[in-house]
C-alpha cells in the first residue's frame, strides 16, 4: 500500500462512512485517521473506541497508572473509552487508526455484551503480521477507498469497514467461541445455495442430479438427502418446480413462441412441457398467457 493510497482514501472514508450496521450491530465511525508521522501528544481520552495500527516508527503507548507498551511495525493499540493514554514518539509514528462507538439501542444484547467485555479487555498492544485478517482489510479499505470513481464505490468501502471493525474488536476482545459457531452457516445450507444458482442460472440444460453432483465434487447421495432435508422436496422436484416458474415467467413477460419457452425452461419437447406445466399449473402454457 503506497503512501498516497493510504491518505488519499482517508478523505472518502469521513465523507461516506459514519454509520455501520451488520450482523446485529451498529458503530458510529467517529473518525478515520492516516499519520505519517504522529509524534508525542499529552494525556487524554475518549468516550469511545478507538484502535490504531503502526505502519512503520518506533514509540510508547502509555495508559494511566505508568502501563507502558513498546510500538514498533506492525502492532496494533487499543484505547478504551474513558481511559487516560498518550502516545510517545521521538522520531514519528506512521499510524492508522479508528474510532468508534457501538450505538446500543440499534444493536443486539449479544454485541452490547462484547462491547462490555471489550472495554475491560487486558490486551491492549499486540504484534500482528501483514497477512492478519484486520490488516488486510484495513489496507484493502483503503486502497477502495481511493478509487472514488469505481462502480459500487459507497456499498464496497461500507461493507470493508464493517467487516474491519467487527475484526478490529476480535483482535482485542475474542469472541466466545459458542457464538462463533453459532453464527457460521451451516455448510450444507452453504452448499445447497450454490446449487440452486447452478440450477437456476442453468435451466436449458439437462441438469441430472449426477452430473451437478460431480460439478460441486460430492456424491449424488449426498447432494440428494440435502434437497430432501433442506427443503422437503428431491433434486428433480426442485429442478422440474424451477423449470415451471421461468416458463411462467417467459409466459408472462415475452412473447416467445411456446416452442422457445419450452427450450428455455429446459423441457425436451412441446408436448411434454405442456403436460407437466398442465399438471402443475392447472392450465396449459397457451390458456395461462392469455390469462395473464
Amino acid at each position: 500500500m503506497t503512501l498516497l493510497n493510504t491518505v488519499s482514501g482517508i478523505t472518502p472514508m469521513n465523507e461516506y462512512v459514519h454509520l455501520l450496521n451488520h450482523n446485529g450491530a451498529c458503530f458510529r465511525i467517529h473518525y478515520w485517521g492516516a499519520m505519517p508521522k504522529h509524534y508525542n501528544n499529552i494525556f487524554h481520552k475518549h468516550s469511545f473506541f478507538e484502535i490504531c495500527y503502526v505502519l512503520e516508527g518506533e514509540g510508547y503507548y502509555v495508559e494511566e497508572q505508568g502501563k507502558k507498551y513498546s510500538l514498533y511495525a506492525n502492532t496494533m493499540f487499543l484505547s478504551r473509552p474513558d481511559v487516560l493514554h498518550q502516545i510517545e514518539s521521538e522520531e514519528g509514528l506512521f499510524i492508522l487508526y479508528v474510532a468508534f462507538e457501538l450505538v446500543e439501542s440499534e444493536s443486539s444484547e449479544e454485541w452490547v455484551k462484547i462491547i462490555e467485555e471489550a472495554k475491560q479487555s487486558s490486551k491492549v498492544m499486540l504484534h500482528v503480521n501483514e497477512e492478519t485478517i484486520a490488516v488486510l482489510l484495513w489496507k484493502s479499505l483503503l486502497q477502495q477507498a481511493a478509487k472514488t470513481d469505481c462502480v459500487l464505490f459507497k456499498e464496497t468501502i461500507t461493507s470493508l469497514a464493517s467487516s474491519l471493525i467487527q475484526s478490529l474488536l476480535e483482535v482485542f476482545a475474542p469472541f466466545p467461541q459458542n457464538k462463533i459457531q453459532e453464527a457460521l452457516p451451516n455448510p450444507n445450507s452453504l452448499l445447497l445455495y450454490e446449487v440452486k444458482l447452478h440450477i437456476r442460472d442453468n435451466l436449458s440444460n439437462p441438469l441430472k442430479l449426477i452430473d451437478v453432483a460431480d460439478h460441486f465434487h460430492v456424491s449424488g447421495r449426498h447432494l440428494s438427502r440435502i434437497f430432501v432435508s433442506e427443503l422437503g422436496v428431491s433434486f428433480s422436484e426442485f429442478v422440474q418446480n424451477e423449470r415451471i416458474q421461468r416458463a411462467a415467467t417467459l409466459l408472462k413477460a415475452t412473447d416467445l413462441p411456446i416452442k422457445d419457452v419450452a427450450e428455455e425452461s429446459g423441457f425436451s419437447t412441446v408436448h411434454y412441457f405442456t403436460s407437466v406445466f398442465t399438471s402443475i399449473m392447472g392450465k396449459s402454457p397457451g390458456r395461462f398467457r392469455d390469462l395473464t
